[in-house]
């Protein structure tokens, strides 16, 4: 799929691995559409990227929200490709220190932020492609976002990695599902990454992360994140897969 003369959408792409993919994006040509949280630094860094570079307040829960981040993308061409990067964690145990059960309500928020705003974006996003007309044989193109988490999920991890696993087990459905639209969907399922969520861990916290990848041994670039991103956009064969992004990494129980 090429991104030339076409939009593109990026969940939480003002920051981490979402803004090294707008980057990526925009040297590709594409116009693009970053949606993320009304606080963030998304409309400085569209008057940064330039004029091919929107900014829409959007949760990706919310699907007025979301639809009017597409209505902008379509304003600058079909919609063609679509990363999804947004989403967070939060500690959960299911007995805490103090004996008592863990938060259903905490549970309840990552599920829903990290595996019911993915098919929320998914399903908007692969209406409009629909309508598309086929470009080499697709009409677009749409990469979510796992974690190692799904298979390793830590200690405390577990509405995170329930989440995940979740977006793992939807990417081969939603392919097969969306193949009579020419519409290809791919995870990227991330290992421990130098994003702005680790800027103020201490030091050795850090050397910890990195010596427990065998190699390369450091944290992830986001902008090795990105460069897989436009690798699956571009390749029709690519579908269906989720792919782990993390120096053969397994994570340990804590």
């Amino acid at each position: 799929m090429r991104t030339v003369n076409s939009s593109a959408l990026v969940t939480g792409g003002a920051s981490g691995l979402g803004l090294a993919t707008v980057r990526a994006l925009v040297r590709q040509h594409a116009s693009v559409v970053i949606a993320d949280l009304k606080g963030s630094e998304g409309e400085a860094v569209a008057r940064e990227l330039g004029e091919r570079v929107t900014f829409v307040p959007a949760d990706v829960t919310d699907t007025a929200q979301m639809q009017a981040a597409l209505d902008a993308a379509e304003t600058a061409g079909p919609l063609r490709a679509v990363v999804h990067c947004a989403g967070k964690g939060k500690r959960v145990r299911l007995v805490e220190r103090d004996g008592s059960p863990g938060s259903l309500e905490t549970y309840q928020e990552i599920v829903h932020l990290n595996l019911v705003g993915t098919f929320n974006v998914l399903r908007l996003a692969a209406a409009r492609m629909a309508g598309n007309e086929p470009a080499d044989g697709e009409r677009g193109v749409c990469v979510l976002t796992a974690s190692v988490a799904a298979w390793e999920g830590q200690i405390g991890q577990i509405p995170y990695a329930s989440a995940k696993a979740g977006i793992v087990g939807m990417t081969l459905v939603a392919a097969r599902d969306l193949a009579s639209r020419q519409i290809r969907v791919c995870t990227i399922a991330p290992g421990v990454f130098d994003t702005p969520i680790l800027s103020g861990i201490r030091p050795d916290v850090k050397e910890s992360l990195e010596s427990a990848v065998p190699h390369p041994r450091r944290l992830g670039r986001p902008e090795e994140f990105a460069d897989l991103a436009l690798a699956i956009i571009g390749n029709p064969m690519l579908n269906g897969e989720t792919i782990r992004l993390d120096g053969a990494l397994r994570m340990a129980p804590r």
